[in-house]
């Protein structure tokens, strides 16, 4: 008899007080940090949706040294990394994270709509990357200060894509993220950019309040405006 391999622990995990989580966000963080760098985000989003688990994690490997990058984890190696060896290093990260999200999903019992994920920096390649790679696995992105690993071919497949940004970011220029936005929207994915001045490479309180802003009042064509009006009439027979 087999036995299911254990999901990786949370380094970071705020649950409902009383009840089963009705929604789940899973947090991921940039280069050389770690999972309590998302505590902001975790924070904003257990006081908008008190019926929500939030999730942060450490990335599963080491940070190899690049100066500058910090002391923690990566999600992937940036030691020599170029526009052309980027997306292989995204592909070969993919299966490892697309589990973790599918593995935290099923451990609450949740189906892919009731789930979002926000990441930082190299976190949130990892998750423009992942609803890319995989069809239906999460109702929403939050990506900050991201980029896609390469040019985006598709639209995510009944995905909510908000992109968030400051324009004086110098690891990674704006520019690319308004470039992907556009393709996005030529390809027919329902996606969100802000792209705010005197914001620089971080998770800044403005770009998570305006995240917060997106996720209450962005009307997307697919399953999770159902799945968000669910969980609020459930919290409201509750209380």
């Amino acid at each position: 008899m087999t036995t299911a391999p254990a999901l990786p622990a949370p380094a970071l995990l705020l649950l409902p007080d009383s009840e089963a989580p009705q929604l789940l966000f899973l947090l991921f963080h940039g280069v050389g940090g770690r999972g309590g760098d998302m505590q902001p985000l975790a924070e904003a989003l257990r006081a908008q949706y008190p019926q929500a688990a939030v999730l942060s994690f450490d990335a599963p490997e080491p940070f190899d040294g690049v100066p500058g990058g910090g002391s923690g984890y990566q999600w992937f190696s940036t030691r020599g990394v170029s526009e052309d060896n980027r997306p292989a290093r995204v592909a070969a990260a993919l299966p490892g994270f697309i589990a973790l999200v599918r593995g935290w999903a099923a451990h609450y019992g949740l189906t892919w709509e009731r789930v979002a994920l926000g990441g930082f920096s190299q976190g949130a390649i990892m998750a423009l990357e992942a609803v890319q790679a995989e069809p239906r696995l999460v109702g929403r992105v939050l990506a900050f200060g991201g980029r896609h690993a390469s040019p985006p071919a598709h639209a995510p497949e009944e995905v909510s894509v908000h992109l968030l940004h400051g324009m004086a970011d110098p690891v990674m220029p704006y520019p690319l993220i308004v470039q992907s936005a556009q393709t996005l929207v030529q390809l027919g994915a329902d996606v969100t950019a802000d792209v705010r001045p005197g914001i620089g490479h971080e998770l800044h309180p403005e770009l998570v309040a305006k995240a917060m802003e997106q996720l209450r009042t962005f009307v997307p064509a697919r399953l999770w405006r159902e799945a968000m009006l669910a969980a609020a009439e459930q919290d409201r027979a509750q209380h």
